[in-house]
């Protein structure tokens, strides 16, 4: 793992942020997670312009993108080529009072690289009885306010999945703790729309722009637990899984992949493979 804070490489298990940070004591930062192939990350410019508008979101001040892609280029010219891996950017609102109140620091930024497993061919999900509030001030923002899916994602791994599926406050499939849900339905594929109060995931914009160019149906509406059960395929999309067709709802059992997602994951991988920044 390589780590970049403010300016230099720094131990990754070193000492590097203060103590009143304000991303530490209260979550106040936002981040971007992308894939990293080859040691080039996949499709920089989109997740530079969501962080920018989480950051906004937030009430932070814009990111410094220069400071980033200086982060950025530290890490991953740091030894050898990452072949496939996760390179992660964070801005907090820096050191600030222990309360909600923000201080006028200048924020903090933080790049971190490393390689990781690639994803299974597919996945195990589970329902949890916790839902996301599509009405909240941070719907919507890639924040690293992250505890609710540390406890969720835990309740799913309890359950043998790898990923947990959250409804929203009106009981319509929202999204999971790092991933975009997308399910077959009447021979087109579904995903529920930005108003349930998901994040709008960059493989998950990706995939609906490169479906609608290939003739693939693809259409966000709300979808209820109801549709979930019935679906004949159900997808996850996110950085690092692409399009990871899922086997397993909670005890149903599905076929993974089915035709519309060998479809829509060659289609991802095709498109992908010939422009790193779309």
């Amino acid at each position: 793992m390589r780590v970049w804070v403010d300016g230099r490489l720094v131990d990754p298990q070193a000492p590097a942020i203060c103590a009143l940070d304000h991303g530490l004591t209260v979550g106040d930062g936002v981040f971007e997670t992308l894939k990293v192939v080859d040691g080039e990350p996949f499709a920089l410019t989109r997740h530079l312009r969501r962080l920018a508008t989480s950051a906004a979101g937030l009430g932070l001040v814009p990111p410094d993108v220069t400071a980033l892609r200086e982060g950025m280029a530290a890490v991953l010219e740091a030894g050898e080529p990452i072949g496939f891996g996760r390179l992660r950017l964070t801005m907090t609102g820096g050191y600030g009072p222990l309360g909600s109140d923000r201080g006028d620091a200048s924020p903090t930024y933080v790049v971190v690289a490393s390689p990781v497993s690639r994803p299974e061919a597919s996945t195990v999900v589970s329902v949890v009885p916790w839902t996301r509030n599509e009405r909240s001030a941070v719907a919507g923002l890639k924040t690293t306010s992250y505890a609710e899916n540390v406890v969720a994602l835990a309740h799913a791994r309890r359950h043998g999945a790898s990923e947990a599926l959250f409804t929203n406050t009106r009981g319509h499939l929202c999204e999971g703790t790092g991933s975009n849900v997308f399910v077959a339905v009447d021979g087109r594929l579904v995903t529920p729309p930005l108003s349930s109060g998901c994040l709008g995931g960059i493989t998950r914009e990706l995939l609906i722009e490169w479906a609608i160019d290939d003739g693939i149906e693809v259409v966000e509406a709300e979808l209820g637990l109801d549709d979930l059960r019935a679906a004949t395929e159900v997808l996850l999309t996110s950085s690092t899984r692409d399009v990871q067709p899922v086997r397993q709802v909670d005890d149903r059992h599905l076929e993974a992949p089915g035709a519309l997602g060998t479809a829509a994951a060659d289609l991802f991988r095709r498109r992908a493979a010939a422009n790193v920044d779309p």
